[in-house]
């Protein structure tokens, strides 16, 4: 199994393909100094195998390398990978705190 994670930021998304075929898909929204991270998908036929939560961690380390944003965890998923990740949750908006 080959994964690649990309940014389409034209898209305005963050995809993970496994084997050349989309996988996972991450969607978000730029609110001027944050990104809403709006919703996160998987193709059943991989759901259960930790592609999502590498996906999220990709985009946060990607937010974090390339701006100043924080982002604003507008998806269930993505609010549960902070959770998991507390050592994270510096990238959140202040907002949120």
């Amino acid at each position: 199994m080959r994964k690649e994670l990309s940014h389409e930021p034209d898209a305005r998304r963050y995809v993970l393909r496994v084997d050349g075929g989309i996988a996972s898909v991450l969607d978000y929204r730029v609110l001027g100094e944050a990104v809403a991270f709006t919703r996160t998908f998987t193709n059943p036929t991989y759901r259960g195998a930790g592609l999502a939560g590498d996906l999220v961690e990709f985009a946060v380390n990607d937010v974090e390398a390339t701006s100043s944003r924080h982002i604003v965890p507008s998806c269930w998923y993505v609010g549960e990978w902070f959770d998991r990740h507390p050592d994270r949750r510096s990238m959140l908006d202040e907002r949120l705190m």
